[in-house]
């Protein structure tokens, strides 16, 4: 477990097994997350849970990169599951915040413009230049239509830029058609 967990209860004791299925729905949320920081759960049984059962209340507060997300589900009489139902709706949370963080990493930036510098065909791959003088890998996978066998050195092309696993790298390439860029600047 690489995120920090603390089980709480108010009014009862916490079974063995509870807190054993506790730390396994934990583990569970941090191999689908990588983002989940801390981990508080926190349960309240019902003034007088002895006589006449739940609801129960469980509160799970998670610290995950950017933000601190929150569940408090007091819906069910039986303990197992409020603390199934809280986990599920964790998971949700922990899915969207997931999402909208890849949406940042991978965030599309406005059509730029380069050359193609230099080309690998056997490899299918290649590298392109941009005004600004950087070099952009882009793979022939990306390359739109009429395709990547149509490129050449020296090709302008028009491309978006993603973060690759090994840095920034030029996806959606597509070569500029001269009558098209031309009527692009009138």
């Amino acid at each position: 477990m690489q995120s920090t967990l603390k089980i709480t209860s108010k009014d009862f004791t916490i079974s063995e097994d509870l807190e054993n299925e506790i730390r396994d729905k934990v583990a569970k949320l941090e191999r689908f997350s990588s983002y989940l920081i801390d981990c508080e759960v926190a349960i309240e049984a019902p003034v007088g849970h002895h006589k006449k059962g739940g609801p129960y209340t469980v509160r799970i507060d998670m610290q995950v990169k950017g933000k601190e997300l929150v569940v408090s589900n007091r819906s069910n009489v039986d303990l197992q599951a409020a603390v199934r139902d809280a986990f599920d709706a964790a998971r949700r949370q922990l899915e969207d915040h997931s999402r909208q963080m890849q949406h940042k990493i991978k965030s599309h930036e406005s059509t730029s413009f380069a050359r193609v510098a230099r080309l690998f065909p056997e490899q299918g791959y290649g590298f392109i230049a941009t005004p600004e003088g950087r070099e952009l890998y882009f793979h022939r996978n990306s390359v739109l239509e009429p395709g990547y066998d149509r490129l050449e050195v020296g090709t302008e092309v028009r491309f978006d830029e993603e973060m690759g696993e090994q840095g920034p790298q030029a996806t959606t390439v597509k070569a500029i058609d001269n009558y098209t860029e031309s009527m692009r600047k009138l």
